[in-house]
This record gives structure tokens, C-alpha cells and sequence, in this order.
């Protein structure tokens, strides 16, 4: 592609086809090579991103740290924990990530009102960062778009060591016809801010995978956090009217603007 294998190509320099694929996907596509081998900047890129992703999973979720003071104190956000004690813990054992200890169950219980229709928490996963980039901005996009809907909205908590399956105890505990749980992706080496949503009607402890759907890759280089908040509202509302959720359940996407 290039007489200077030591050369790095630039955007300019290549052709307009392959900068047109490469505007469309972060993935390192037609980077050019020296030899056998990446060019330095890019083994470089490659390099800065595996110490990112492997950051994200071993970061440990501490409110005042992730969202400022405001923030917190703007949604009353307080701190739960699943049965895994320490990170390390979390990662060999995800089952104990899927069951709240008994403190943060009666907390939940002291804290948090039921029978309401749309319930949001935070979980930290396999990415505190996401957590930090994406939630201060997809937070009130949801409580406001839910307000306008007239839902009963829940009070929000983050939950520390937390898998997906968490979403079967928090309907078993507050009973709300749609929960939401916001959790850090596992991080990879386009990006370790990725959010998903994870979203089951009236979840409850005989869920599987099968009775929840997925809203994901929120991030900066993928589902901005105004597209992220139409869809997920859209999905609710769906879910609320279906009363159901899951395999049953294909999502309807929000006209786009100006369609």
C-alpha cells in the first residue's frame, strides 16, 4: 500500500473506499503493516486499549468516585452488594454476582417503594468506566422520558460485584412491571465505556436469559445515550402493553427523525 513500510499511513493518504470503511466501524481495519508486523503506533493503540479493557474489569464501583457529589445526591443513589465479597470472587463466581447478601436485600426493602412500572439500577459488571461515561447522561433522559409517560418510577441504586441475573431478585423484591439494569459491558479493545440496558417484565426467580432482551453497545462510538433512552422507553412501553418480554417480544424501533 505504501513504498515506506516505516510510514504511517495517514486518513488522507488512502484511498476514498477504504476511508469510507473505516469511518464506519472502530474496528482496526486497513492500518497498514510493517513487514509481517502492525506499524509501532499501532501496536502502540493496541497495546493502550488491553491495559484499558483489563482496568475496567478489576475497577471496583465507589459512587462518590464514579458520579460526582450532585449527581448522587440528585437521584438519592445509594450502594448495594451481591454475595461476591471481592472482585476476585466476582469474576470466578458468577452465580454469587445474581443474588443480593442480606443486608442490601433489607436495605432494598427499607429504601425502595414496590409496585411501581418502570425500576432502574446500576450495576457495575465487567466495566466501572461504562458506568462513569454513560450513565450521568442516560439517567435523566430515562427518568424524564418516564415521567412524561406517567410511569411510577423507582428510586435508583448501583449494585456492587452484579450480573444480569440480578434482574430476577430486584422483581422478586420491588415487583415492578419493567426492570432495568444499566451494567458496564465486558470491555474489548474498541472500547471499555461500552453500557448495555438489560430490560424483563415483572422479572421474577424462574427467569432465564430467554425472558429478558438487551439494549447495547452505548457508547461513544456506538448508541448514543439520546437513541439509547428512545429505545429502551420504546421497549417499556412495549413490554408493558405485550406483558411480556424476552424471545416472545421482537422490539419496534422509534421512527428516526425527519422519516
Amino acid at each position: 500500500m505504501t513504498d515506506k513500510p516505516d510510514a504511517v499511513l495517514s486518513i488522507s493518504g488512502l484511498p476514498e473506499i477504504v476511508r469510507k470503511i473505516r469511518a464506519r466501524t472502530p474496528a482496526r481495519l486497513l492500518v497498514g503493516r510493517a513487514g509481517a508486523a502492525y506499524h509501532t503506533t499501532t501496536q502502540m493503540d493496541l497495546r493502550e486499549a488491553h491495559a484499558a479493557a483489563r482496568d475496567a474489569v478489576r475497577a471496583e464501583l465507589v459512587l462518590e468516585k464514579v458520579f460526582d457529589e450532585a449527581f448522587v445526591q440528585r437521584w438519592g443513589l445509594f450502594e448495594v452488594r451481591t454475595k461476591a465479597r471481592l472482585r476476585d470472587e466476582y469474576v470466578l463466581r458468577p452465580d454469587l454476582g445474581r443474588h443480593f447478601d442480606d443486608d442490601s436485600r433489607e436495605q432494598i426493602q427499607n429504601r425502595c417503594s414496590r409496585d411501581n412500572d418502570f425500576q432502574i439500577a446500576i450495576g457495575d459488571g465487567l466495566s466501572v468506566p461504562a458506568i462513569a461515561a454513560q450513565v450521568p447522561h442516560l439517567l435523566p433522559l430515562l427518568c424524564d422520558g418516564s415521567k412524561a409517560r406517567h410511569w411510577k418510577i423507582g428510586q435508583t441504586f448501583a449494585i456492587h460485584h452484579c450480573r444480569v441475573g440480578i434482574l430476577n431478585e430486584i422483581g422478586e423484591l420491588l415487583k415492578p412491571r419493567v426492570a432495568v439494569l444499566l451494567i458496564g459491558e465486558r470491555p474489548g479493545l474498541t472500547t471499555a465505556e461500552s453500557l448495555s440496558c438489560y430490560m424483563a417484565y415483572r422479572p421474577r426467580g424462574s427467569h432465564t436469559d430467554a425472558n429478558r432482551n438487551v439494549i447495547s453497545n452505548i457508547h461513544a462510538r456506538g448508541l448514543n445515550p439520546q437513541e439509547a433512552a428512545a429505545r429502551i422507553l420504546n421497549f417499556a412501553a412495549q413490554m408493558m402493553k405485550a406483558g411480556t418480554s424476552g424471545y416472545l417480544l421482537n422490539e419496534e424501533l422509534p421512527a428516526l427523525e425527519g422519516s
